[in-house]
């Protein structure tokens, strides 16, 4: 009976993910300066995981009895991310904004770690810690950039 309550909060997972998947492409395809190349590959690299984890969390929703939601207007509905794009388009710049959104979404999930717990399902509980952490890493990473 709670498989609902659990779809909503993958669905909004999901809607996030697919805006952090179109900011990311679009800072592999615009991001300039003496470092174009290594950042061009290292967005690349993030935008190949973000696609794996999409498809992960659709299926996830599917895979409890319920529909993932596909739509751009639907993504926009649901998610807390903004299309906020830097002013700027070098690197510095974009991974100040991936991170941000990258963080917001590791807050999320650790507040959805427990409306999850309480319906029992372990199986999803799982599945968003290791999105979280696999989140974690990335952070990680965007940070260190911009040491």
């Amino acid at each position: 009976k709670d498989t609902a309550a659990v779809a909503d909060i993958l669905n909004k997972l999901l809607a996030d993910h697919n805006v952090l998947y179109t900011k990311t492409r679009n800072a592999h395809w615009n991001v300039v300066g003496p470092d174009f190349h290594a950042q061009h590959l290292f967005f690349e690299t993030i935008y190949d995981a973000l696609a794996e984890t999409i498809d992960e969390i659709a299926e996830r929703v599917r895979s409890i009895g319920h529909f993932p939601v596909g739509s751009l207007k639907e993504f926009l509905e649901l998610t807390q991310l903004s299309e906020e794009k830097p002013k700027k388009n070098d690197s510095q710049s974009f991974i100040k904004v991936l991170l941000n959104d990258f963080e917001s979404i590791i807050i999320s999930i650790r507040g959805d770690l427990d409306n999850v717990e309480e319906t029992g399902d372990s199986g999803t509980e799982d599945f968003l810690v290791s999105i979280m952490e696999e989140h974690e890493k990335t952070a990680w990473m965007l940070r260190a950039h911009l040491a």
